[in-house]
């Protein structure tokens, strides 16, 4: 309690006039020890600064400062990353104080769309950055996937936005998942719609795309012009994952990309959900998603992802693919060739002959040599090489193509020449 001045010279003059100590803490509402202390006080005692206790917290501020200043990471990022460092305090006092030292956005506020269980996913692409890979500089994109009752997230990065690896990425979401909602919800993206009309059955879609949900049966929607908030689930899934993975994180490779962002998508998908402050795993159980392989009411084989490309035969007798190199038989060297790409196998083709196949390398695998496909290549080098020197030999004992034949000349005496000249006389 703060003592006032006047309370001080009060306490003395109470003293003064006889009353003792437990009398003037009764007189004045002032404790006996505090009574006791300004009796012996010469003066005013001035107050105490208190020295605060070192937080938890205090030695890793300045780690938390530089990190929130370079990325504007998560409140759960910095707190995995400072645990790490061997933080042991606890998440709401890291969450204040980074609330201090964040800069303020204001965002506007947005009516939010809630789905039944099994009703809707919601897909979206992301760009995240460009990185040298295979000795070139290649843009790196995030296919984004969230179920919209459960709220389960799966990511994957890619290196094209085709719909060849639209598909493909499909395919690992419902294996993720473990089945297939009733309809899927998009942007107005040429791999999924060319043309849209006023009613949805008129719209004119992506054939191949077209091909793949008519297969799995479920519904394609894609979202009004101008009205992102519509698949705001995903895009801001996307959002998060590169506040809370992606930035100021370090890779070995583009495999060690995609390893890391699955781990990522595993321990989220565990966590209580900022939303629905449940578990995803826990709500996915609740999901009724289609299961793979069955479209009520038949069963159908899972879908293969058929695409074609049309490469030219190095001279070297191989052709490039996803920048790894894949050998043919040397005897069509120089001509140009289909590949058909069926999942993780592909047939080169010259025509309708289909001359060799292969299954898809990893993408760190920069040559795939199969030895029959040179086999006899040696004998027929050397005998090119026979025949070459047996031609050059017959070229130097051969006879002309043409010869040249010089006129006749009259033989004179030397001195004929010199009466034409005018120096000897007839």
């Amino acid at each position: 309690m703060v003592i006032a001045e006047e309370g001080f010279f009060m306490i003395r003059d109470l003293h003064n006039k006889g009353y003792n100590d437990s009398e003037i803490s009764r007189m004045t509402g002032f404790n006996r020890r505090t009574v006791r202390k300004y009796l012996a006080a010469d003066e005013l005692p001035k107050k105490q600064r208190r020295t605060g206790k070192l937080s938890k917290l205090d030695p890793f501020k300045d780690y938390i400062t530089e990190r929130i200043t370079a990325y504007p990471l998560t409140a759960r990022r910095i707190h995995r990353e400072i645990q790490e460092r061997g933080y042991t305090g606890g998440y709401t006092i890291l969450k204040d104080y980074i609330r201090t030292i964040r800069p303020q956005y204001i965002t506007p506020a947005i009516l939010r769309f809630e789905t039944a269980p099994g009703k809707q996913m919601q897909v979206d692409w992301g760009e995240c950055g460009s990185q040298e890979i295979d000795g070139r500089k290649r843009k790196i994109y995030a296919f984004s996937a969230v179920l919209g009752y459960s709220r389960m997230r799966y990511m994957e990065f890619t290196l094209s936005t085709d719909v060849y690896t639209l598909i493909q990425c499909h395919k690992n979401a419902f294996d993720y998942f473990g089945g297939i909602p009733e309809e899927i919800l998009y942007d107005n993206i040429k791999t999924v719609i060319i043309k849209r009309a006023i009613r949805a059955r008129d719209h004119t879609w992506n054939a191949k795309f077209e091909d793949f949900f008519t297969h799995h049966g479920f519904i394609p929607r894609v979202c009004k012009p101008y009205n992102p908030q519509t698949k705001g689930k995903v895009e801001n899934s996307i959002k998060f994952m590169k506040k809370d993975f992606l930035l100021g994180t370090r890779f070995t490779s583009f495999p060690d990309m995609d390893q890391k962002l699955l781990q990522w998508c595993n321990r989220v998908n565990s966590e209580i959900h900022g939303s629905t402050h449940e578990i995803p795993y826990d709500r996915l159980k609740e999901e009724t998603l289609t299961p793979l392989g069955l479209i009520k009411p038949y069963i159908i084989k899972p879908y293969i992802i058929r695409r074609e490309e049309k490469r030219k035969i190095l001279r070297d007798a191989y052709v490039s693919y996803n920048g790894t190199l894949y050998s043919v038989p040397y005897q069509y060297a120089g001509q140009k060739a289909l590949l058909e790409l069926e999942d993780t196998t592909i047939t080169v083709k010259i025509g309708s002959e289909v001359i060799c196949t292969h299954q898809v390398a990893s993408p760190s695998t920069k040559k795939v040599r199969v030895k029959e496909h040179f086999t006899g290549l040696q004998k027929e080098a050397r005998a090119n090489n026979s025949r070459k020197t047996q031609f050059a030999q017959d070229a130097r004992h051969s006879q002309p193509f043409f010869e040249i034949v010089y006129p006749d000349v009259e033989e004179r005496p030397l001195s004929t020449y010199d009466v034409f000249a005018g120096e000897v006389g007839p």
